[in-house]
């Protein structure tokens, strides 16, 4: 350090210029007011030829505020002059800030997704919502992914053509929600006529026990599409809506595929002999001329003249789709009751109801109806070497 050099102060603010030394542990130094300020020799360092002034380290100060609130990066360093010299503030005059931007950070949260009572049973469906209820034959539809359990499922929807498939929608849909998949005209939903749709489902925060993967084909019929009574109210939208399951209850809608091994079984299968009394079998159709599905098949046995009615929904009504379950089940009952209302002068005629095993949800509303509706008609199962376990013999009294 000799005199000329320029310094300054590390435990003040400012500096200037070395002007001479009095002993060998304090040098003068001179600041731009012409005085001499004696220093410790070891409380200055050399700066080059910079000036570090007390009023050029404020004018640089003030310069790089402005500049840093003009371009609407920074606010007023309330830091000291001092503090920012130390951090070598003056030497970013013309560099630029880190940016800490914090919208330009990486989204990292996930919501929990929800659980609910009872909803651990996988359970699906299509839903189409007309953008205009009150005129479905000309508006569009919107078309949702329905999932309405408690695990989140990967999902892939693919159309058929010719012999085979072509992938249309796939992706995730989460627990408990529905996604919007596309809006679709009247020709655009020709194409859907048959479909493929694959799940499989997964929990993503929380242990779960294995789901099979589901697997169906389902036919959309275009016509139902221009049907009003089609879209019905639900729980999943505010206005009515077509709903076709994929899924309920962990078991997958009936689609149209053929079991290679249970139509080979059945190929295989003895006939089964039928009693001599029913070689004389006609078949009659009912139909009141008011219902909308399938006229109902009455077939009579020649010699006792026992009447066989097949309540299945397949045989009773041209389409399910857009039906719940509920609704099937009614219009099963109010059949039964129309056939039964309709041989009621007929005393001593048996009747045999064809409801099938499944899960006895028929059978039992039917039981339910011999008992207090038709209190004084006996019943009992059927013969089961004929119906199997699937059907119920009423006797008109």
């Amino acid at each position: 350090m000799k005199i000329g050099d320029k310094v300054r102060f590390l435990s003040e603010t400012g500096g200037g210029t070395v002007a001479g030394f009095q002993g060998k542990n304090i040098v003068l130094v001179e600041d731009e007011d012409g005085f001499q300020i004696p220093t410790p020799i070891n409380d200055v360092v050399l700066v080059g030829q910079d000036d570090y002034s007390t009023a050029k380290v404020i004018e640089r100060h003030d310069k790089a505020v402005k500049a840093a609130q003009t371009a609407g990066t920074a606010e007023h360093d309330s830091r000291s002059i001092k503090a920012m010299l130390k951090d070598g503030y003056d030497d970013k005059e013309s560099g630029e800030e880190e940016d800490n931007d914090p919208a330009e950070k990486e989204v990292t949260f996930h919501k929990k997704e929800e659980q609910r009572t009872g909803g651990n049973q996988l359970a699906a469906c299509l839903a189409f919502v007309p953008d205009d209820s009150n005129d479905v034959a000309n508006t569009t539809f919107q078309m949702f992914m329905v999932n309405d359990c408690n695990y989140s499922m990967y999902y892939t929807i693919a159309t058929a053509e010719g012999n085979s498939y072509v992938m249309r929608y796939s992706g995730v849909v989460e627990a408990n929600t529905k996604l919007q998949l596309d809006t679709l005209s009247h020709t655009e939903l020709d194409t859907l006529s048959r479909i493929a749709v694959q799940l499989l489902a997964f929990k993503q925060d929380a242990n779960y026990l294995l789901k099979a993967p589901v697997n169906v084909e389902l036919r959309l019929e275009a016509v139902r599409f221009y049907k009003l009574h089609a879209f019905r109210e639900n729980l999943f939208f505010d206005t009515p809506a077509l709903l076709v399951d994929i899924v309920k209850n962990d078991v997958p809608a009936r689609g149209i595929n053929i079991d290679a091994q249970q139509l080979k079984q059945q190929m295989y299968k003895p006939a089964r002999k039928e009693p001599a009394k029913s070689t004389d079998t006609y078949v009659r159709r009912y139909d009141d001329g008011k219902s909308k599905g399938n006229p109902l098949v009455i077939k009579h046995r020649g010699d006792d003249d026992i009447v066989v009615i097949d309540l299945h929904a397949d045989q009773l009504l041209e389409t399910t789709i857009g039906m719940s379950s509920a609704d099937i089940l009614n219009y099963q009952l109010k059949k039964f009751r129309e056939v039964l209302d309709s041989y009621k002068d007929k005393k001593g005629q048996k009747i045999v109801f064809i409801h099938g095993k499944g899960q006895g949800v028929l059978r039992t509303a039917l039981i339910n109806d011999l008992r207090y509706r038709y209190r004084n008609y006996p019943y009992q199962d059927a013969s089961f070497q004929e119906y199997g376990y699937g059907a119920t013999q009423v006797t008109i009294k």
